[in-house]
């Protein structure tokens, strides 16, 4: 695999905000506090993305662009972290305002080449991941499911996760990972060189 170098490219809270369509981009999607910031981390090898004890932080499509030399000014692919999703606390004024940048985009951006959707492999599936689940077939967007925190999974544990995830969801192409053991990695990274023809 190629060593690539992160860059914070910037944060969107409209489509107004969304760099320049370019580059292919790979988005991370999940309910809040699944560990997409720490995934996105573990990935890129970096501290690029923020990583909070707090659901809901991220507030803002936040984009990376990952060049394969640090003074090379286009990216070979852009990573984008959007704002969990479920988590009740989040004041309303700010749910609201997410369908107006963040369904846009998920439908729309025509430079978005995956997305990875990260659910609990610890927990029971979600309605919520199914809805995005739908929305994205229905959008006809390219998506792989990916389970977080698989270090917590015994060998039998995995097997049962995936089986749950495949019946609850419907879907074979379904990845276990961790961004503390690297578990997955190697498989998850391959899947996003494929989407965007590298």
């Amino acid at each position: 695999m190629k060593t690539l170098y992160p860059k914070f490219l910037r944060s969107a809270t409209s489509a107004s905000h969304f760099p320049p369509p370019g580059a292919p981009e790979i988005a991370f999607l999940g309910r809040s506090n699944v560990g997409k910031s720490s995934l996105i981390n573990a990935l890129l090898g970096s501290k690029e993305a923020r990583v909070s004890s707090t659901p809901g932080r991220t507030r803002a499509i936040n984009f990376f662009a990952l060049a394969d030399s640090p003074t090379r000014q286009q990216p070979q692919m852009i990573f984008a972290d959007l704002p969990g999703y479920g988590y009740a606390k989040i004041s309303k004024s700010i749910s609201a305002e997410w369908p107006s940048f963040i369904e846009p985009y998920l439908r729309d951006r025509p430079t978005l080449a995956l997305c990875v959707c990260l659910v609990d492999s610890t927990i029971p599936p979600k309605a919520s991941d199914a809805q995005l689940f739908a929305f994205l077939a229905h959008a006809g967007r390219n998506f792989l499911i990916a389970g977080t925190k698989a270090d917590r999974l015994s060998g039998n544990g995995r097997g049962q996760a995936l089986k749950q995830l495949r019946e609850a969801f419907g879907r074979d192409h379904l990845l276990l990972v961790s961004s503390k053991t690297g578990a997955g990695m190697k498989e998850l990274w391959a899947a996003i060189y494929k989407a965007a023809g590298k």
